[in-house]
């Protein structure tokens, strides 16, 4: 089944202004979705992965309604037909 990626408007310029990436791929795991995201969009990829292919602190990934970053991270399993949100953290006071 397909997995959808939801990016926010400051990486849409790196995905051609697209705000759903759709994959037609069957991905296990959330890094294997994003290893797939960033072959066809490398610019997202760099953005919210690091040197060492950790997510970024001010990044936060959701795998349908559950962020990854209180659970399994990138080994979080991907169900058939998902969406996963790319947010940039808010921080200020």
């Amino acid at each position: 089944m397909p997995v959808h990626f939801f990016v926010p408007g400051p990486l849409r310029d790196f995905a051609e202004g697209r705000s759903r990436v759709d994959l037609e791929i069957s991905p296990r795991t959330l890094a294997e979705a994003l290893d797939a995201l960033g072959a066809k969009y490398p610019g997202v990829a760099r953005r919210v992965l690091d040197e060492r292919g950790e997510v970024r602190p001010h990044v936060n990934l959701f795998v349908g309604p559950e962020c990854v970053r209180f659970g399994e991270g990138l080994a979080t399993p991907i169900p058939d037909d998902c969406e996963i949100a790319i947010l940039p953290a808010v921080s200020g006071g």
